[in-house]
């Protein structure tokens, strides 16, 4: 072979394998992850893959699975002891002993699949919540059949199980925590139902890839820093100072050196949160939260760190009842105030990229 064979080699392999790895439509570091995990995990990760996203699932006898648990198999094995030892000894009461428990047990097998069979789960738009903190899915298993005992649900990638009783002819509702590690839309996870009512001898289960979306908003910064000075609004004057903490025009989030006359008791009963009387504010005026103060000293380009604290800054506004806008690098989101203008500038955080 000479050296520029060899040479080219090498190259047509790692070609060979990135189309591979495109065809099958992953990045290289996730095949590599995929690769990295045993055979279970890529089955189950393949096998995920092949069901539809829906909200709603229906079990039927085509998505309900059956297999005996180990102690189903340690039953089947005690049966077949007992009936060598009845026939070896021709003992009468031993065949009526074993066909009976056989008999328990193809029953026990039907039951545990029916547990399942035509049970319906909805899945409820879960609620954004800040990275790092635990989101509650809510999934309501619908009956119209009678009553399911011993149903259980948990995450594919969870060991936990949650289990509820569904009364006939009606409904029961499980809650799921799911943690997002960081900020952004994140997919809900595989669900599984399960079922080994009534003797455990079989487990009955089915795989429900829901197609609802968690939004992770950024994580404040803490402690929360003090918000940035207002700005007039525009076509108003801007306000004097006042010292003393008399008259105020609006009010701030507590920063330390603020004397209790400052301090808003009526706002702190009500929200249990301290505010304090801006006396260097504006008459009318507009908080505008700003994508460049937000910067750390010495840490400009840590991106994560910055919209932590535009995060808190949201909150800290939010809690005063100011009115506050949001710039971004290529966004900007006016100027107003409420529990929609919170929400709007947190979901903007949360998808800033």
């Amino acid at each position: 072979m000479t050296p520029a064979a060899r040479t080219a080699r090498p190259a047509l392999a790692g070609a060979a394998q990135r189309a591979s790895g495109s065809a099958m439509g992953q990045p290289p570091e996730a095949a590599l992850a995929a690769v990295a995990q045993g055979p279970a995990a890529r089955l189950s990760a393949w096998w995920a893959q092949r069901l539809p996203r829906t909200d709603h699932w229906t079990l039927t006898q085509r998505n309900v699975y059956i297999l005996p648990t180990r102690a189903g198999l340690a039953f089947a094995f005690t049966l077949l002891l007992m009936l060598v030892a009845s026939i070896n000894y021709q003992l009468n009461l031993g065949y009526v002993l074993t066909f009976l428990l056989a008999g328990s047990g193809v029953v026990s097998m039907h039951l545990t699949h029916g547990t399942l069979r035509g049970l319906t789960l909805r899945l409820k738009t879960p609620a954004p919540v800040f990275a790092g903190d635990a989101a509650q899915l809510e999934v309501v298993l619908d009956n119209a059949g009678r009553a399911r005992h011993g149903v259980a649900l948990h995450l594919q990638a969870g060991a936990g199980l949650t289990w509820c009783d569904v009364p006939a002819q009606g409904s029961a509702a499980v809650q799921l925590s799911l943690v997002p590690a960081r900020r952004g839309w994140h997919d809900v996870p595989p669900l599984v139902v399960e079922s080994r009512f009534p003797l455990g001898l079989f487990r009955a289960w089915s795989v429900w890839r829901p197609s609802a979306r968690v939004l992770a908003w950024p994580q404040p910064e803490q402690p929360p820093p003090p918000l940035p000075a207002a700005t007039a609004a525009s076509g108003e004057p801007r306000a004097a100072r006042r010292d003393g903490g008399g008259e105020f025009d609006g009010v701030r989030a507590w920063r330390r050196g603020d004397t209790l006359r400052q301090v808003l008791w009526k706002k702190v009963a009500r929200s249990g949160e301290l505010v304090s009387r801006d006396t260097a504010g504006t008459a009318g005026g507009e908080l505008w939260l700003d994508w460049a103060a937000a910067a750390l000293p010495g840490r400009a380009g840590d991106v994560e760190q910055r919209l932590s604290r535009l995060a808190a800054w949201v909150l800290a506004a939010d809690r005063a009842g100011m009115r506050y806008g949001l710039r971004l690098p290529g966004r900007e989101l006016p100027a107003a105030d409420g529990d929609a203008q919170r929400r709007a500038a947190l979901d903007l955080l949360a998808g800033w990229s």
